[in-house]
């Protein structure tokens, strides 16, 4: 399955991309946060695929009723776990926490207790399919994996936890901002499970 990932960064470029039919092939669209709502809802509709994302540390905190909180025609998968297509797909959405009043921000241990929230549905998932997850949606990357040295973008430990405990096939997540100059590269391997930093954005073709 071909999917358009995407995370922190307005491209200019991929609203003449995706209207001139570059990305006619793409069958789902991953948020890894931190993208204005209006710029997914345009993806979305232009594409007329479906939609996953979760909440950066930039984004406004979810709220259903309004219209500034949530991108409508996607699906916000933050603590939430689907089967689309065959895949099993998984979301933990914002940061570490650097700022007292941050808003989709978490110290170590809240992120911990949020993604124990994930493991009643990701062990359903073990019985039922043999296997606890496919694709593990995030924004912030793991500990020691993509991340900094600096407060805001230090990586979530939980989320090494949930690979060493669903082992998905793939996480995709942005938040730290990797450019070609960089020495780090943006794909890592831990245990089966490729870790991806798709920012700004990255096309990337699953395998189930």
């Amino acid at each position: 399955m071909k999917i358009l990932a995407i995370s922190d960064q307005v491209v200019e470029r991929l609203y003449t991309l995706s209207s001139s039919g570059h990305f006619q092939d793409v069958k789902l669209i991953i948020g890894c946060g931190d993208m204005p709502y209006a710029y997914l809802e345009y993806l979305v509709t232009i594409l007329n695929v479906p939609m996953f994302y979760v909440p950066g540390n930039h984004d406004a905190q979810y709220d259903l009723l309004s219209k500034k909180a949530h991108a409508e025609g996607g699906s916000n998968l933050d603590l939430k776990v689907v089967r689309h297509h065959k895949f099993l797909i998984g979301g933990l959405g914002g940061s570490i926490r650097y700022r007292p009043d941050g808003i989709n921000q978490y110290t170590q241990s809240e992120a911990y207790f949020r993604a124990f929230r994930l493991l009643p549905r990701l062990l359903l998932n073990r019985m039922q399919y043999g296997r606890a997850l496919d694709i593990l949606i995030s924004h912030s990357p793991p500990f020691g994996i993509h991340d900094d040295n600096d407060p805001a973008h230090t990586g979530l430990k939980a989320l090494n936890w949930l690979i060493r405990v669903a082992q998905p096939r793939y996480l995709f997540h942005g938040h730290t901002h990797f450019y070609k100059r960089n020495l780090a590269s943006p794909e890592t391997i831990m245990g089966i499970t490729k870790v991806i930093n798709v920012y700004p954005y990255k096309i990337i073709e699953a395998s189930h």
